[in-house]
Formats: structure tokens, C-alpha cells, sequence
């Protein structure tokens, strides 16, 4: 491992302060500990990733993504220099705000959320890292003295602010993107403002800290790789089919999604990829095509994260980078090499007739959960939530409790609560 620096005390403070239990642990080992052991990392095991759970043997789950991310962070964070145990919490807990159906909830809950500002699964991860994950309380007020932010209120897990900011993505609110005031992504809710301006205490405006964009760039290197492993070993990806000129071509247009860049420019990205002696030309399930294709995941991920930090310390020198003193570097091959691997996983597993035939599914079933449970609210919400629902000041707040609880349903419990509302 790489020597580290020292956070400041900023870096490790807590929204609420609070006493260490046990001393020799550093804040951030308490930060980690304290996401692995949560009820909404666990829930993330019955959470769509790619395939919906139980509908194969292996599945990779959100649960599982998140653990192959944090592995892949740790060991590149600490490379260049970062805390690894503050860069696996923000792995770890990156996703932890994703919905049932994964991408298709988020989408689904969205429409369901308008009358309340929407719904973004990023920004559902700060609400529960900071509120909705019971773990600590903030003290009641004195007369006279507020002893802490939303007193006698639950903070969630109070986590370190660099935990925190380094978990964050998208460090702007809705419509405030620096450089897309349009964009669908963001990371706080209105009424979470507080904490993130907290959080965000020093930080420059609209900017990730380093620690957050070795995450970001994991979560690329984790997911893209392991659904392509996936989809290979389940039939779904021939590698002949990769060299036709009218395959290529189509699964060009899928890349454009992920980055901006001409058809050749693509063309050149997985020509590199498949001049590799370690590229598949098949897979038939043998255990020497098992070995193969795990071998394919291992040399992608140290092909993609070798380059990065390379490349950064190229820029930046040999020191330890932490904080807003460096950005992540990742070559544009690097990413356009990336991207084509997300295209593959879009264009022969997602966009299969069955998983369209599913998606538009689990839009109904979360668009009648969300009627069903507003017009009989607080009936059926879960006592944290109808407790919430019975203080909210108006209806936005009314509606985004019910958000919340949907949230933090599985896939299963979904449908089976679907299935008891709606029939």
C-alpha cells in the first residue's frame, strides 16, 4: 500500500458529534463498519443489477456490484494515496439508495415522485446514509439552546463528511448540474439541503472530491466488466458477433450513450480489446472457458485501473492525492474501451425482448404501488414511514414518505406487496 496522509479534523467530523466506543479505530473503519453492517446495503442482495434476482443461479445483484466496486476502489484509492478504508465506505454505499427494479424503479419512481421534486437514486443514497438508516439521533434542544441540527431527529449513520462527500457523485442539486442545467442527475433532495451544505463545507462548487471520482470511475470498471462476464457466460454475447461491420456499427450508436465519440473512434477502442490473447473468441461453459472468462474480468479491471492511476500520477506526482487536491485521470482510449464493454452489456443482455417485456412490468407495478399506498397512507407503510407520513407538514412531504418506503422495498417484497394492494 502507498503511504497516506493524515485527514484534517473537517474531513473526519460528524454532523452530530458523538464519542468513540472502542479507541485505536480511525473514523473512517468506523465509517465502513458501519455501512457494511447496514439494513440497506443488505437490502441491495434483492435488488436488481443487470438480471432480476432469483431468476438465475448466480445472479449479480446490486449487493454484489457494490462489494466487486469497493474491491476495486480500496485497492486504486489506496494506490494513489486515498484512506481505503473511506474510499471502500463510498463504494459500498454508492448505490445504496437504488430502488426495486433497479434502473427501471428509479425511472418508474421518478414519475411517481413529480408532485414532490422527483426521484434520483443518488440523491436517495444521501437521504439515507443521513436520515432514513436509523443508527444515531440528534439530541433533543435546551431551552434556549440548539445543540444540534434537526434536533432529536434521526442523522442515519453519521457518517464522517468525507465519507459522505466522497460517496456523492453528483454534488449538485436538481437542475443545478455546473455544466447541464437539464441533466437527470443530481445528488440532494430539497428538504436534505442542510446536510449536504454541511458536507460540502470548503468544497468547490459542483466539483467531486478525488475520493468520490475513484469511486465513480470503480463503479464504471466494476459493472461494465462484470456484465459482460455475465452475459458471455449466460449465451447472451457472442464475440463472432463483435466483428461483423453491421453489428459493430449498431453497437456503436449503443456507445454514444456513455461518451461522446466518432464510430471510429470506437472501432479503434475494441480492435485494442480484442488484439488482447486474453480476449474470448467463445464460451462453452468448460471449465477452462470458466477460467478464461474470469481471467477476462481480472485483466479488464487491472488494464483499466493501471491506466488510470498511471495517468494520474503522471499529472499530480508521486504523493498522496486526497480530497479537492487531484482529480482522478482516466485516458480517453481508456474510457471509450469502457464504454464499448457498457454498449455490449445494453445492446445483447438489457435489450433483450424478455427484459423489455419486464421492464415495462415493474413501471406498472411501481406506479400502482405508488397510487395504492398514497390513497390508503398511512395504512400499509412500514411504522418508521407511517410515523413520518403522520408528522409530514404537507403533501410533498406526505408523498416523498411514501417514496421512501417504496424505495426501500426489494424486487420480492415489491411484487408481494404489489400483489396484496392491487391484486
Amino acid at each position: 500500500m502507498k503511504n497516506t496522509v493524515p485527514y484534517d479534523p473537517q474531513s473526519e467530523a460528524r454532523w452530530v458529534p458523538e464519542p468513540d466506543k472502542r479507541p485505536g479505530r480511525t473514523a473512517f473503519q468506523r465509517d465502513r463498519a458501519r455501512v457494511l453492517h447496514s439494513a440497506a446495503l443488505r437490502r441491495l442482495a434483492g435488488t436488481t443489477q443487470v438480471v432480476a434476482p432469483m431468476r438465475s443461479d448466480f445472479p449479480r445483484t446490486r449487493l454484489t456490484h457494490s462489494l466487486e466496486c469497493a474491491q476495486v476502489g480500496r485497492e486504486l484509492g489506496a494506490a494513489l494515496g486515498c484512506d481505503p478504508d473511506l474510499v471502500e465506505t463510498a463504494c459500498l454505499a454508492h448505490d445504496i439508495g437504488h430502488p426495486p427494479f433497479g434502473h427501471t424503479g428509479e425511472e418508474a419512481l421518478d414519475q411517481a415522485a413529480e408532485a414532490c421534486g422527483g426521484f434520483e437514486g443518488n440523491a436517495q443514497s444521501l437521504r439515507i446514509l443521513t436520515r432514513l438508516e436509523p443508527k444515531r439521533f440528534a439530541p433533543p434542544d435546551e431551552p434556549g439552546v440548539r445543540l444540534a441540527p434537526w434536533p432529536g431527529r434521526s442523522v442515519g449513520l453519521n457518517l464522517t463528511r468525507a465519507a459522505l462527500d466522497a460517496a456523492t457523485k453528483y454534488p449538485w442539486a436538481r437542475g443545478q448540474h455546473p455544466a447541464d442545467p437539464g441533466s437527470t442527475k443530481y445528488g440532494v433532495y430539497g428538504d436534505d439541503l442542510p446536510v449536504f451544505r454541511w458536507m460540502r463545507t470548503g468544497a468547490p462548487d459542483g466539483r467531486k472530491c478525488f475520493e468520490a471520482t475513484v469511486m465513480d470511475w470503480s463503479d464504471d470498471v466494476a459493472y461494465s466488466t462484470h456484465d459482460v462476464e455475465d452475459g458471455l457466460q449466460a449465451g447472451h454475447i457472442d464475440p463472432a458477433a463483435l466483428r461483423s461491420p453491421e453489428e459493430r456499427a449498431e453497437l456503436f450508436k449503443t456507445a454514444e450513450r456513455f461518451a461522446a465519440a466518432a464510430p471510429e473512434e470506437f472501432g479503434e477502442a475494441l480492435d485494442r480489446l480484442q488484439a488482447q490473447d486474453w480476449w474470448p473468441v467463445g464460451y462453452d461453459g468448460t471449465a477452462r472457458a470458466r477460467a478464461g472468462l474470469k481471467d477476462l474480468t481480472s485483466q479488464l479491471i487491472g488494464r483499466f485501473c493501471l491506466a488510470a492511476e498511471q495517468a494520474t500520477r503522471a499529472r499530480y506526482g508521486p504523493g498522496p492525492l486526497t480530497r479537492y487536491a487531484a482529480e482522478l485521470v482516466v485516458p480517453r482510449g481508456v474510457r471509450l474501451e469502457c464504454a464499448v464493454l457498457k454498449a455490449v452489456a445494453v445492446r445483447y443482455v438489457m435489450q433483450r425482448d424478455e427484459q423489455a417485456q419486464l421492464r415495462s412490468r415493474q413501471r406498472v407495478v411501481i406506479a400502482e404501488l405508488a397510487d395504492a399506498l398514497l390513497n390508503d397512507a398511512p395504512h400499509h407503510l412500514d411504522p418508521v414511514f407511517a410515523a413520518q407520513y403522520e408528522e409530514a407538514e404537507d403533501g410533498r412531504a406526505a408523498l416523498r414518505t411514501v417514496i421512501d418506503q417504496i424505495a426501500t422495498l426489494t424486487d420480492a417484497s415489491a411484487l408481494a406487496l404489489h400483489a396484496k394492494l392491487v391484486g
